[in-house]
């Protein structure tokens, strides 16, 4: 047996003073730890001194196991045991590590939190815009009879200023619901149930008038008491916080417009002055009306569509009273007799479904928004509490001190909050000013050779000296309404939240602000459409069906992305949270504003047209007031809703409002 080369030895021999380095640091490992190691047991390999190698084949073995012995990671380099700690300079000078930010995960409607709550507020928004667009089927026809030899002209006018009264009293009234909703005597749910409760009062009333002089003083009543959209939007802000949520969250109210929108027209078209449209049911000699007739149905023939509005409001009302929470943080904790007499209602109601069976409650892991452990944070407690009587366990549960200081009233018009506003009032000016004008424009008599209006109008020369509507009756007029709810619920579920949250909240905003001219530029010349039928019978057939539908759509897509997007917008320009109902309740003020001078010149200038045999003008000078909202779009920039900390808010706070905002950028 050949003796060890030297340099063998020596390399054997540095190797064995590498490893003893590592085995006396301060993180070092114990002999058997490297000995497990399956790299670092060489083959037929005995590491030590003054050990002799049995032949040649060994000491190649030994050279190709020293080429590999050194870099291997798992060996020298071992994060749990081998590494070494760095010095205070290498800590000072080393890198922290870069973490490639996560592409965030699309949200869905399932993935939407309170569930049950968005229900009930969903609920009641519906029955608003239901009840509202109900009128539009038969609001001209209504006027009329109550003074048949007015022109189409003068009911224009009074379809205007009918529709005007309603957002009107509004304006007068909204910021005073924003601030009572914001105040512990008040609260978000109180708030709500008047409008509710105001709204069916004033459908009732308004369906019962015998005047125009009465039918205004009832949508006034009506407005008056009505602060509810500003008050749902707060409540959606407060129930779901994380703004990942809210393209989806706060899309839930124009899906309930469009939605009424749908039900609405047809209800009210169907229903509407049914002893003339049902003769055979409710007339004279008929099933339900005997010899003289339905006598109330002949005497106020629109009040069976209003007592239909106002069952669905008083529904809601009921829903709001036995099963929504108050999101108000102030009033949380209160005790709230409607939500217990709900709940035991709920719990008989099971007990009678399966009065022998036992059942459980499934956990969904959600807690509700005035549950102590979902409003504080508290994560765990000492199980031992939960032997303890319920007052003293209550008791023991963590609280945080609640901040009581509010924003003062100065500090909330920032730059972003004032550009918002503007910006959404040119927004419901327009829109507004649509839905007053599209019904009329529908309804209003079609242009007649044989009997021009005005007489001195004796034909039609493009592009601009035109007039005449489409004479449609309510049932037709509720299916042209109908097809623009068709339209915008269908965008809502099926393109909204994609383009959303490829493009942005405020990008998909200023996007679909220039699709309302257009809309407005091409709706006066449906009216000059080929129809089936000669004047004075209501224009139809195909082309003119396919040219509503056109129209329509335009409008649809513009109002399905700005709505939505303009109440985040509203929402997330408030400075602070505590003064984020009187946010929302100058937004309904402005709107409110915006549509009550909208229908009410859009009225006046419809009117004037028609005198004038330019039926176009008013739809053209919508489309320019539509240009300018586009401008001053580009002034607003979506806020993290607080922007403003005041003492006693700690970093903490500012840090998580921050996080909080930055995550749902990336989401949307």
């Amino acid at each position: 047996m050949q003796p060890t080369s030297p340099t063998l030895k020596n390399d054997a021999s540095s190797i064995d003073d590498t490893l003893t380095q590592h085995f006396s640091a301060r993180e070092g490992i114990a002999l058997q730890d490297f000995a497990d190691s399956e790299s670092a047991r060489p083959r037929n390999l005995t590491v030590g001194p003054g050990r002799d190698y049995d032949d040649e084949s060994d000491n190649e073995d030994l050279r190709s196991e020293e080429k590999t012995l050194l870099p291997q990671p798992d060996l020298l380099q071992r994060p749990s045991s081998i590494d070494r700690r760095l010095s205070y300079v290498e800590e000072d000078e080393a890198r922290p590590p870069v973490s490639l930010p996560r592409k965030p995960k699309l949200v869905s409607w399932s993935d939407l939190p309170h569930k049950g709550q968005l229900a009930i507020l969903t609920m009641a928004r519906l029955s608003e815009p239901l009840t509202q667009t109900s009128l539009q089927a038969y609001m001209f026809y209504q006027l009329k009879s109550f003074n048949p030899s007015l022109p189409d002209s003068t009911i224009a006018s009074q379809a205007g200023i009918l529709q005007g009264s309603f957002t009107a009293s509004q304006f007068f009234t909204a910021i005073l619901w924003g601030r009572a909703s914001d105040a512990d005597w008040g609260g978000r749910k109180k708030v709500l149930l008047i409008g509710l409760l105001g709204t069916c009062i004033s459908c009732v009333g308004f369906g019962f008038s015998r005047s125009f002089v009465q039918a205004v003083m009832f949508r006034t009543l009506g407005g008056a008491l009505n602060g509810n959209v500003g008050v749902m939007r707060t409540m959606i802000s407060e129930i779901v916080k994380e703004k990942k949520f809210q393209a989806r969250a706060f899309l839930l109210l124009p899906m309930c417009f469009n939605i009424g929108v749908i039900i609405g027209p047809v209800l009210g078209g169907i229903l509407a002055n049914p002893v003339e449209n049902y003769p055979s049911v409710f007339g004279e000699n008929s099933l339900l009306g005997g010899k003289q007739g339905v006598w109330w149905l002949k005497h106020w023939p629109y009040a069976l569509p209003n007592l239909l509005s106002a069952l669905f409001l008083f529904v809601s009302a009921v829903g709001v009273i036995f099963g929504l929470e108050e999101t108000l943080d102030s009033l949380r904790d209160r005790p709230d007799l409607g939500l217990r007499v709900g709940k035991y209602m709920a719990n008989l109601f099971r007990r009678l479904l399966r009065p022998r069976s036992h059942h459980y409650t499934a956990v969904t892991g959600e807690e509700p928004i005035n549950s102590p452990i979902r409003s504080f944070g508290v994560e765990s407690f000492d199980l031992g509490t939960l032997h303890r009587p319920p007052n003293e366990r209550r008791a023991n549960i963590p609280r945080p001190q609640k901040l009581k200081r509010k924003l003062p009233f100065r500090r909330i018009w920032t730059r972003n909050v004032l550009f918002n506003l503007l910006t959404h009032a040119f927004l419901s000016f327009h829109v507004g000013t649509f839905q007053n004008l599209w019904f009329i424009f529908l309804s209003t008599s079609r242009f007649d050779p044989s009997h021009p209006i005005p007489p001195s109008h004796t034909t039609q020369r493009l592009p601009f000296s035109f007039t005449g509507g489409l004479g449609m009756r309510p049932r037709s007029v509720g299916l042209a309404m109908a097809v623009l709810g068709v339209f915008g619920i269908s965008l809502q579920i099926l393109v909204y939240p994609t383009v959303n949250q490829r493009f942005g909240t405020l990008r998909s905003y200023r996007w679909s602000l220039l699709l309302f001219p257009l809309a407005y530029c091409l709706a006066p010349y449906l009216s000059l459409v080929p129809s089936s039928k000669d004047p004075p019978a209501q224009a139809s057939g195909f082309l003119v069906w396919m040219a509503l539908a056109g129209v329509l759509l335009i409008q649809v897509i513009a109002r399905t992305f700005a709505l939505p997007a303009a109440i985040i917008l509203i929402n997330n320009c408030s400075p602070h949270p505590s003064v984020l109902g009187t946010i929302h309740g100058f937004g309904s003020t402005v709107s409110s504003l915006s549509r009550s001078v909208g229908p009410i010149l859009g009225g006046w200038g419809f009117g004037f047209g028609l005198r004038k045999g330019v039926v176009g003008g008013v739809w053209w000078a919508l489309a320019a007031v539509a240009a300018l909202g586009w401008v001053a779009s580009g002034l607003v920039y979506e806020g993290s809703g607080h922007e403003i900390f005041l003492e006693g808010e700690t970093a903490e706070d500012r840090g998580k409002e921050v996080e909080n905002w930055e995550e749902g950028n990336r989401a949307s």
